[in-house]
């Protein structure tokens, strides 16, 4: 009777010894899962993100595109006056009946700097915009370049890791879990990217193109003033 009862209890410890071991199983298994879960939900949002960066800059450089445009459209308004301006003057000034005399030439002339001057100011406030419209589209579209590069990138990793993770499916969970991929939280931080120094260079060769267009139509129109009324 005592062999019984020691043979029953031990076989009572041995079963609640592997009910424990089975319940710590299951455990650990409910919390791989769960990690797993939290880990897959991060990566999405984070994709999410990279996918809401992408559009919010893409979105910032067709708007920063139409406003150069307007700006564009602005600048060729302001020319068309300018030199319909320089027509009327010209016309007045090449009349045989004008009444205009070489001790005259300062009327013209005072015209034409005035003329000139506004047409400069005007001209650079529109080029200073324009510039600041193409400094601030160029890095948008670096950031957006460099956020559909790092998209790119991360689908491709993860592409990469579920197929390894299904060829080695025949050896249950374990295949997926050695192919899981990490990321850091730098792979989802987008900096906002500027061009390098020389770029604008070509502002500054833009602005001396057009201020020395800007000179060289003064000097013509005043000699030209000069001739037709002096000589």
């Amino acid at each position: 009777m005592a062999d019984y009862d020691g043979s029953h209890h031990h076989q009572l410890h041995q079963n609640h010894h592997q009910q424990n071991y089975q319940l710590q199983q299951h455990q650990q298994q409910y919390q791989q899962q769960q990690q797993q879960h939290q880990q897959q939900q991060a990566k999405e949002t984070a994709l999410q993100a990279l996918n809401t960066i992408i559009q919010l800059h893409f979105e910032k450089t067709l708007e920063k595109k139409r406003a150069i445009d307007q700006q564009k459209k602005e600048l060729h308004r302001l020319f068309l006056l300018f030199f319909i301006f320089l027509a009327l003057l010209f016309g007045a000034l090449s009349q045989p009946s004008s009444r205009l005399r070489c001790r005259h030439c300062w009327a013209p002339v005072f015209l034409l700097s005035l003329a000139h001057l506004v047409f400069y100011v005007s001209v650079a406030q529109t080029l200073r915009t324009i510039n600041g419209f193409k400094y601030q589209r160029r890095c948008h579209k670096l950031t957006l370049g460099l956020a559909t590069e790092r998209l790119r990138d991360l689908k491709m990793r993860l592409s990469l890791a579920m197929a390894s993770g299904g060829g080695g499916g025949g050896g249950g969970g374990h295949g997926h879990h050695h192919h899981e991929v990490v990321f850091d939280d730098g792979d989802f931080e987008i900096q906002y990217q500027e061009p390098p120094e020389s770029y604008l260079g070509k502002f500054k060769r833009n602005w001396a193109l057009h201020f020395g267009f800007l000179i060289l139509v003064y000097g013509f129109m005043v000699s030209f003033s000069v001739v037709i009324l002096c000589f």
